[in-house]
């Protein structure tokens, strides 16, 4: 089936990449397992029906729920079927959405037809965990849709999405933005495997690689996120002049002294802490 370029569709076909990234979603998957491996290439693995994944061959489904974030083909949901006791794919398109349970019949799979960013959280009871490969001029808005729940609805134990690869590795960096902090902030982060762009069809342009989200209570509250996005509002800029329209430069000048922070320092250069730090010299 064609792509549409305007959804950022591009097909991952590797069964040896998908059985990892199911199994990362599963929690048992090794995710240094085809990291530079090209003997995994194009081959079907040994464990191929196995429901745990590479570290595990027990046949044995997860009593979890996996809910899939834009399914497309239907390649990675054929890997989360076999390791999941039922299978919610959310896709946007409706052709894809259409066609995809003809593709798995008699299993559990239920097909969403919607956009995730509008999709209805409250409405899974049970544990479940998060899979996709996202788009990537979707990437921030879909974080942020998965970590910031409101109160009293489910949180997903995990979430494991791949992802353009620049964009990952900022949200891990020591250097920080808003959208890194804010996943920081809501989640333990690690980075997964690498995906080179010459395992898509057609191939995008840059190369991706999988995160993986464990989320947790918030860090730092609402009045220092709010804080942050003030001292983001020129990233380049020092923070004194961020911040100087909020308390005075010569005030913001005095907290970072008080507290030990160099006063040239820029945002990107503080962590969570740190601003919580700042917020609370504020008051």
């Amino acid at each position: 089936m064609k792509n549409k370029k305007s959804l950022g569709q591009n097909w991952l076909n590797n069964r040896a990449i998908l059985e990892e990234i199911a199994g990362l979603a599963a929690g048992n998957g090794d995710s240094d397992l085809f990291v530079g491996a090209k003997e995994l290439k194009d081959k079907t693995l040994e464990m191929e029906g196995s429901a745990s994944g590479p570290s595990g061959k027990t046949g044995v489904k997860r009593d979890e729920i996996c809910l899939e974030i834009g399914p497309g083909l239907g390649t990675l949901t054929s890997s989360l079927l076999k390791r999941f006791k039922k299978v919610i794919a959310v896709e946007y398109d409706e052709r894809l959405a259409k066609n995809l349970p003809k593709s798995f019949p008699g299993t559990n799979l239920e097909v969403v037809k919607g956009d995730i960013l509008e999709f209805d959280f409250s409405t899974i009871k049970e544990k479940y965990v998060i899979a996709g490969n996202i788009p990537y001029y979707i990437t921030s808005p879909i974080l942020k849709k998965v970590l910031l729940l409101e109160e009293g609805v489910r949180k997903p134990a995990r979430i494991v999405l791949l992802m353009q690869k620049e964009v990952a590795e900022r949200i891990a960096s020591e250097k920080e933005t808003v959208l890194s902090l804010l996943v920081k902030n809501r989640a333990r982060v690690r980075l997964g495997p690498v995906v080179g762009r010459e395992e898509f069809m057609p191939a995008p342009k840059v190369d991706s690689q999988v995160i993986v989200l464990e989320p947790k209570e918030p860090e730092v509250g609402e009045e220092v996120t709010k804080l942050i996005e003030v001292g983001f509002r020129a990233p380049r800029k020092k923070l004194v002049h961020n911040l100087a329209g909020v308390v005075g430069e010569a005030k913001i000048r005095g907290i970072l002294k008080d507290l030990g922070i160099n006063e040239n320092v820029r945002p990107g250069d503080l962590h969570l802490k740190d601003w919580e730090r700042i917020s609370g010299a504020m008051k």
